[in-house]
């Protein structure tokens, strides 16, 4: 592909954003930003919300691993739906009859100020941690794709990426993202779609044959009931749910999308709808992994080693101008759909939690550009700094690392709910950070300490029951 067809594309692609966050931030109100006035059609929600769950690394992974672990990550998916089910039956009528901005702002009125600020704090370090190392892996593919070649710095990208996103959420905010994440989830089952038609018509499949030759294929086993494996089933069926709760209902990034809708109502419908796509998208792209393997296979192609570079190389090297194009603005979309979600949930949650910014207040205006400001610099210097550390083992094990933190949240919410218990408030902030360091720790011995268990995704569960357990040993007898 030449340099100057993917600058225009690239460039065409980031215009439009700009231009929609034109279209969506005429008469908006302080309150905007933070709610989008309470006011978005759910069908647009939920269709958008694909975009945003389907992070760039997902949309590279999920088809690589696929030679790793064939299909068995959809047992995960399956908790994810049910998941989704409690979410919408549990979390969103509470949220929504509260009226919340933030939803950690509950956790303050539940168990006091100091849970609040902690709950905050944990999903700031792994909103922040996590929106970046997406951000660093998306930006290398587009660096080596395009910006290397007419010699841009990898800072330079990082820092142009960063100033899209800022240019079109700073006034907007979520109003603005959720018509933005509706054109980048467009772009990412185009992309999908193109690259399947592309390996089917190269194997001479239609749609049946293709669905048989995966059926057929080792690839396609779903089912793994060693209680050892990191990918049994049943594990993974649970480890979903609580994912999926942990991840989308008690993140401020998710739930803020959910919160715009116009009525509980629609924002039920709305989830309920978004399982059902995101069931059927995560689908398309096992199926798409397995046709990449049955295609590497029949033409002799020698793969890279990485699984995650599976997608990007034959994307770029075999498939045809079009189906590259596609493949780069569909991991953009991608990218983009999560960080600029993440940036202004950031702001989100800072304004509210910590600087306590009334939504409707314009004098609050000035404070919340200065802090959606501050995150876009710091995004920006955390994924400059992954760069520097160069080195891959390390930064996943950040990334990994920082996925403990959302068991804290887990417990805190879960004890809230199920009992009605106070706690010895300056002892809380203690529990939940000694609840994913013992997590992590145990999580390294587990094979030598649990005779040869391996923990999977279900160690959020564990994270979060240490937690719970760590709650109920500093309850007090005064009630809620």
């Amino acid at each position: 592909m030449s340099t100057t067809l993917v600058l225009t594309v690239l460039l065409a692609y980031f215009l439009v954003l700009i231009l929609i966050g034109f279209i969506t931030t005429r008469k908006v109100t302080s309150e905007s930003f933070f709610t989008a006035n309470r006011n978005s059609p759910w069908y647009l929600v939920a269709f958008g919300m694909i975009g945003t769950t389907l992070s760039g690394v997902t949309f590279i992974s999920i088809p690589g691993e696929v030679g790793n672990t064939h299909w068995t990550y959809l047992t995960l998916v399956f908790g994810n739906c049910v998941g989704y089910i409690v979410i919408a039956v549990v979390l969103l009528p509470l949220f929504y009859k509260l009226n919340l901005v933030s939803i950690y702002s509950w956790l303050g009125t539940r168990f006091g100020e100091k849970a609040r600020l902690t709950g905050s704090f944990f999903f700031i370090l792994s909103q922040l941690i996590g929106a970046s190392f997406r951000l660093f892996l998306v930006v290398g593919v587009l660096q080596l794709a395009f910006f290397d070649a007419v010699g841009i710095p990898f800072a330079v990208t990082v820092f142009i990426t960063i100033a899209f996103v800022w240019i079109y959420t700073v006034k907007g905010g979520i109003k603005t993202i959720v018509w933005t994440d509706t054109l980048q989830t467009l772009f990412i089952l185009i992309s999908v779609g193109l690259t399947m038609y592309v390996v089917n018509k190269a194997l001479d499949f239609n749609f049946s044959s293709a669905l048989a030759a995966i059926k057929e294929s080792p690839l396609s086993r779903v089912f793994d009931f060693d209680w050892r494996s990191g990918q049994n089933t049943i594990k993974q069926f649970l480890a979903g749910i609580a994912i999926t709760v942990c991840l989308n209902g008690l993140d401020q990034n998710m739930m803020q999308k959910n919160l715009t809708c116009r009525s509980l109502r629609d924002c039920k419908t709305n989830m309920f709808t978004f399982s059902f796509f995101f069931l059927v998208t995560n689908v398309l792209f096992l199926m798409l992994g397995a046709l990449l393997y049955l295609y590497a296979e029949r033409e002799g192609i020698i793969l890279p080693g990485k699984s995650d570079d599976v997608f990007p190389f034959l994307s770029l090297n075999y498939f045809g101008t079009t189906a590259g194009l596609f493949f780069l603005l569909g991991i953009t979309a991608a990218a983009y759909s999560s960080v600029d979600s993440s940036l202004t949930s950031l702001t989100t949650s800072f304004c509210i939690d910590f600087l306590k910014i009334d939504p409707g207040n314009k004098e609050g205006k000035r404070k919340r550009i200065g802090v959606h400001v501050v995150f876009s610099l710091l995004m920006i210097f955390v994924v400059i700094l992954f760069r520097e550390l160069n080195n891959s083992s390390v930064i996943s094990a950040l990334f990994k690392a920082v996925g403990y933190t959302y068991g804290p949240l887990l417990g805190l919410f879960a004890f809230g709910l199920t009992t009605r218990f106070r706690v010895r408030e300056k002892y809380l902030p203690i529990v939940c950070v000694v609840s994913p360091i013992l997590s992590y720790v145990i999580n390294c011995y587990s094979e030598q300490l649990l005779f040869g268990y391996k923990f999977g995704f279900e160690i959020l569960l564990f994270n979060g029951m240490l937690c719970y357990l760590g709650l109920l040993s500093i309850r007090t007898n005064e009630r809620w």
